[in-house]
């Protein structure tokens, strides 16, 4: 005898187009509100000049005593600080632009889908706070003593504070997004794009795309193209073990009843 199938649970819950539009300013407006407050949150401590001061630490420790950036443009001193600030109210904003976009996406969802959703959402802000963490402690320390090693005596090297600014937040968007690599996988197995088997398969074309990503986005030293190269493949080992209880824990409970079935 055969039980019928359970109601839809998102049955009768669709809104038309206005309504996920409403919705969609809505939290594109909380989002704005959230990187406002964290504005005025780094504006008054540690302060544009002090944040500077941070990001500058690891070219400065490699520089002569007394030495200084400079700053070429006229409007550098100004805009160079507004735009350092403005990329850390978003990366301290991270997490709460993440729930918003999971509130916009939720309604939609199976209850057994939800259940994955917002941790997949915190895992990858905390994935992307590390990557820019690595760069910042370790990347940057060791790319500039690389690039000192090969300065002739003969060369002061004083930076454009408006060019370094540039590279450094370039290095933090590459890393921040290339450490996602976990989240890709964990997805492409959840929704059958790939299998396990195939992506360890796949393996060798991913370390060579790895390292054309890493020659691609990082400056042309070898230290940095490494240092992003080499966690993507450990990563991607990691995607490939966690896809495995990621795929079990995110199954709807209707599919593991099949599945007990089956094997019984």
């Amino acid at each position: 005898m055969t039980t019928p199938n359970k109601e839809d649970e998102l049955a009768g819950t669709e809104q038309p187009f206005v309504a996920h539009l409403v919705e969609l300013r809505d939290r594109l407006l909380y989002c704005v509100y959230g990187i406002a407050v964290a504005v005025i949150i780094l504006a008054i401590y540690p302060g544009p000049s002090g944040m500077i001061d941070w990001v500058a630490r690891p070219i400065m420790a490699h520089m002569p005593p007394g030495s200084k950036l400079i700053a070429v443009g006229v409007f550098s001193p100004f805009f160079v600080p507004l735009k350092v600030l403005m990329m850390g109210a978003v990366l301290l904003a991270l997490p709460w632009l993440m729930y918003q976009m999971w509130m916009f996406v939720a309604p939609g969802l199976y209850s057994h889908e939800k259940k994955f959703a917002f941790p997949l959402i915190m895992f990858g802000s905390i994935l992307a706070y590390t990557g820019i963490g690595f760069v910042q402690f370790f990347v940057l320390d060791k790319m500039f003593d690389f690039i000192q090693r090969f300065t002739p005596a003969s060369v002061a090297a004083t930076p454009d504070v408006a060019s370094y600014v540039e590279s450094i937040l370039g290095l933090y968007i590459a890393f921040g997004l290339a450490f996602q690599v976990p989240i890709i996988v964990m997805l492409l197995t959840r929704f059958n794009i790939m299998t396990i088997e195939k992506l360890k398969e796949y393996r060798g074309y991913f370390v060579v795309v790895a390292f054309v990503i890493a020659a691609v986005v990082t400056p042309p030293d070898v230290i940095s193209q490494l240092a992003l190269a080499i966690p993507m493949c450990i990563l991607y080992e990691i995607g490939i073990i966690a896809s495995k209880y990621f795929i079990k824990a995110s199954k709807a409970p209707e599919a593991e009843q099949d599945a007990e079935k089956t094997s019984s």
